[in-house]
Parts: structure tokens; sequence; C-alpha cells
């Protein structure tokens, strides 16, 4: 069961059923030193992003200047608290994500939308390069206030994409779901396991976040 790769979501009557026990989490970021759970100090803002793999993900906005912390998670599907064996067979429905936490005197929401439209290919649907399933799917995943910053970008960005020959954005937008924590292990990966894999690309066309100003 666990090596079945579905390419759409499941109907909640076909999801596995999960568990009521969230996933234990670290105190403290491996690589930050700073907590992944809420609440956060006043002025650090949060998104969510589902962009491939989640590892190489993570590490992309861990490097960003001015971000508070990071972790990754699993939305937008029926099971509770899943585990990665379970989101990996495509019977949960969810996607792998990222929880961004940043100081917003230190950068914005701009910037981080930026880091996520230029670092993978948003027009693959239901996979990202080599990796397919529907938690390889592109989201942003909002609260009220972030939907018309991605939504602005999302179209901004598809223009771009499609002077340069690319195919339609197939990227989510939709109000942020439940955020589940994935294990321990895969919290900051590729900071434990320098040598594991990343799957992190991107299109090579810039993003044109002046859309937000």
């Amino acid at each position: 069961m666990f090596g079945r790769k579905l390419l759409t979501i499941p109907d909640p009557s076909e999801a596995l059923p999960g568990r009521a026990e969230s996933m234990p989490v670290p105190d403290a970021h491996y690589v930050i030193g700073r907590p992944l759970i809420p609440p956060f100090p006043d002025g650090v803002e949060t998104l969510v992003v589902g962009m491939g793999c989640f590892w190489g993900a993570e590490r992309k906005f861990w490097e960003v200047p001015g971000i508070w912390t990071t972790s990754v998670g699993y939305v937008g599907g029926h099971t509770p608290n899943p585990t990665y064996e379970e989101v990996c067979t495509g019977l949960t429905g969810h996607n792998e994500v990222v929880l961004v936490a940043w100081e917003s005197n230190e950068t914005s929401l701009a910037e981080i939308l930026r880091v996520f439209w230029e670092n993978h290919d948003p027009t693959q649907g239901m996979r990202q390069g080599n990796d397919l399933g529907t938690q390889y799917r592109s989201g942003i995943y909002v609260i009220a206030s972030q939907r018309a910053a991605a939504e602005a970008t999302r179209d901004a960005y598809a223009a771009r994409l499609a002077e340069a020959g690319w195919g339609e954005v197939t990227t989510e937008v939709v109000d942020r779901p439940e955020f589940f924590y994935a294990e321990e292990h895969h919290q900051q990966y590729l900071a434990k396991n320098p040598m594991g894999y990343c799957g992190i690309g991107g299109t090579g066309v810039s993003c044109p976040i002046g859309v937000l100003s």
C-alpha cells in the first residue's frame, strides 16, 4: 500500500484514519535554535507553502535573512496527524509543506513569495521533478490578509512563465488548513543529513514581486 502514488486527492471516505496523537516536535530548530511551535513573538509572521519535497524547501527558507524559524509538516488532506509513510501512499490527501516564520522588520511577505516562486516549478501539477504524487503539489496556504498578495504574485509569475514558454501554473492558493507537524527526524533534515536528497530547483524565471508594491 505504501508504494502507491495517487495523482488525485482521495475522497474523505477513502482516506486513511490517522490518529488523535500529534507528532512529537523538537524543542528548538536544529539550525536556528528557536522554537518550532507557536506562539511566536510579536512581529513574527507566518506562511505555509508546498513546493515539492519539504527537506530542500525548508533549507531554502531557513537560509533567507530575517527568518525566525521553519518547520515541516502536512496540510490539505483528510487524515489527522498522518505519518510520512501514510502521506507517501497518496491516501491522506496531504501536501508536504514548510511553515515559514519571519521577522516583519527584517524581511517581508513579498520576499517570502519570491523565494517560493523562484525555487520550484509551479507548472507540474501533482509532481515536482522526479517526485510524483499529491504530496508534491505546489501550494500557498494563506490567512485572509495574505490572499491578495499570493494571488497577485501567482498571476504575475504565470504571465512571466508564459512569456518564457513554460506551461500553466497549477499552484493552489487556499485558506490555511490545519498544519500537522512532521516527525522529528524530518525537521531540518538536510542540516542533520547534509548529503541527503534535496529536489529543489526552479524555472530560472524571476518573480516580479514589484506587483505587491
